[in-house]
C-alpha cells in the first residue's frame, strides 16, 4: 500500500554514490530517520519512490542528480578576499557556514586558498551525483495534527524532561 502524505516514516538508510560505489552515509544499527511525508524534508526523488513503498519493506532506489541535489552550478563558485575569513584556520575541503542574503544558513566548501584569496563552492557537496539509497520502512504513522503543522515528529520514546514526552 502506497505512503500517502502527513505520514511520519521511519526508515533505515545506507546512501552511496552510484558511480563509485563509496558508502556516504547510513544509519544502519542506529536510530532510525523519521520524517513527514509531503514536507520536502528529504529529497524529491528518495521521497517519491518512498511514497511506492510500504511498511517492512526493503528496496535498492537509485535517484538521479537532478532528482537529488542538483546538477553541478560551476556559477555557485566564488572568489573572495581572503580577509572575509579571519581568524578560520582555512583547509581544502573544510565545510564553512554562514549567513545568506535572506538570513538563511548557506553552507559553501572551500575548494582553494592563497594568501590573497579564498574559492568556495556553495553547490551541495553531492550536486551532480547519482545516489543509489538501500532503504527499509520500519514504520509508518499517521502525523498528529502538531507534526503536520509545525513538520517536526514528536518522538514518544523521548523525554524532553517535562514529563510528557513532547520533545520540547
Amino acid at each position: 500500500m502506497a505512503i500517502a502524505d502527513n505520514k511520519v516514516v521511519s526508515m533505515e538508510y545506507e546512501v552511496r554514490d552510484a558511480a563509485t560505489n563509496e558508502v556516504i552515509d547510513s544509519n544502519k544499527g542506529q536510530r532510525p530517520l523519521q520524517f513527514i511525508t509531503g514536507k520536502g524534508q528529504i529529497i524529491p526523488g528518495l521521497e517519491n519512490k518512498i511514497k511506492e513503498m510500504s511498511e517492512n519493506e526493503e528496496a535498492d532506489v537509485l535517484v538521479r542528480s537532478e532528482e537529488a541535489y542538483g546538477q553541478k552550478d560551476e556559477n555557485a563558485v566564488q572568489t573572495l578576499p581572503i580577509e572575509q575569513f579571519a581568524g578560520i584556520d582555512l583547509q581544502e575541503g573544510m565545510t564553512l557556514y554562514g549567513q545568506g542574503e535572506n538570513g538563511e544558513t548557506v553552507q559553501v566548501t572551500v575548494k582553494s586558498f592563497n594568501d590573497k584569496e579564498v574559492v568556495i563552492d556553495f553547490n551541495h557537496p553531492l550536486a551532480g551525483k547519482d545516489l543509489l539509497f538501500t532503504v527499509k520502512i520500519l514504520g509508518v504513522r499517521d502525523a498528529t495534527a502538531e507534526e503536520a503543522m509545525t513538520g517536526q515528529v514528536i518522538d514518544p520514546n523521548e523525554s524532553c524532561g517535562c514529563g510528557t514526552g513532547c520533545g520540547c
